[in-house]
């Protein structure tokens, strides 16, 4: 990726030390995971959110992993961005998984996939607020916007789907239990995706959020209370209880269901994020050269695309045709007879 710069408007970040800029109030702070099998997601949002950012010089980003070897591939391919790798332990990812019960699809049951449970206690006190994204999405927007949500009294904001049959997201058993379902006694019952969120972790180490998270999870393991990994203990801890955030920032889904990862539309509405929750990547279904077409908007990101190509023999002379993804959608016509 080419080096990015800040627009004049932007306010200076001094380094008078290490931690200067990871304890500034004019950072952006932005934190994912990596891993072997999402890293070219992950390259692809990098890039997007730089692209599209008035400040990407003020853009702080925490990396968790339970890889580390995985910070060479981010130094390559950003040799200019500001980050911090924190390495998600064996220990860690073993007492996790300890709390894991099996979902319906195998890649939420990745330890990694709970890191987010942990944030306040991995990034340093100083970071007092900080966006968090999932690696299969990419944006098309500042991220500065998405980072300056109101929060209000809340400890965290998304966008919320209050259509969305949220009772579908607990078993019988937790819903017929009268303890357990009064958790949500007096609570506007909205979902929420946690791929995109904005956390004050102050106000979540104040409440002890991840202890909480923990608890419900522990009694997952005993009474299977939920489905879908890691999504339903925010729920219950902040179901009805964050700041709206506008649709815009989460068009979610994009990934299909997460049985078949079918072809899907965006939603109504203008566009800031693009998100592929699901089964279904875009880089999966790009190699595989059987894309859907909205998986022609992430394709320009892809600093790790895969050539496709063809040789072929005319008049002794040998072509080769190589398919490199664009903007366009017509290249998949690609046959064996060469004109």
């Amino acid at each position: 990726a080419p080096q990015f710069y800040n627009a004049p408007s932007c306010p200076p970040i001094l380094h008078n030390n290490s931690n200067s800029k990871v304890c500034s109030e004019d950072a952006v702070h932005v934190a994912m995971t990596l891993d072997e099998q999402y890293l070219r997601g992950s390259l692809a949002a990098i890039f997007s959110i730089l692209q599209h950012s008035t400040c990407p010089q003020n853009i702080y980003f925490h990396f968790i992993t339970a890889n580390p070897s995985l910070q060479s591939a981010i130094s390559h391919s950003f040799p200019y961005l500001t980050f911090q790798v924190y390495p998600f332990s064996d220990s860690a990812a073993e007492a996790v998984r300890g709390l894991i019960s099996t979902s319906i699809r195998f890649a939420l049951d990745c330890p990694l996939n709970y890191a987010r449970n942990y944030l306040a206690d991995i990034l340093p006190t100083c970071v007092r607020r900080v966006v968090y994204l999932d690696s299969d999405l990419v944006l098309v927007d500042d991220i500065l916007k998405l980072s300056n949500t109101p929060l209000g009294d809340s400890v965290l904001a998304a966008p919320e789907y209050c259509n969305a049959n949220f009772t579908s997201y607990f078993t019988p058993s937790f819903w017929s239990n009268p303890t357990l379902s009064q958790t949500f006694a007096d609570r506007k019952l909205c979902y929420f995706n946690t791929g995109v969120m904005v956390i004050d972790l102050e106000r979540w180490r104040e409440g002890h959020y991840t202890t909480k998270i923990i608890e419900w999870m522990e009694l997952q393991k005993r009474l299977r209370i939920y489905e879908l990994g890691s999504l339903p203990p925010f729920l219950l801890m902040f179901a009805g209880r964050i700041s709206p955030v506008d649709h815009r920032w989460n068009q979610h889904g994009l990934g299909g269901d997460n049985f078949r990862g079918l072809c899907r539309d965006l939603h109504p509405g203008p566009v800031s994020l693009l998100h592929w929750s699901g089964k279904g990547k875009p880089w999966v279904r790009l190699d595989s050269n059987h894309p859907c077409p909205l998986d022609a908007l992430w394709a320009p990101y892809d600093l790790l695309k895969t050539p496709f190509s063809l040789e072929s023999s005319i008049d002794g002379i040998t072509v080769k045709v190589v398919k490199v993804w664009t903007e366009e959608r017509n290249l998949s016509g690609i046959n064996n007879k060469i004109s």
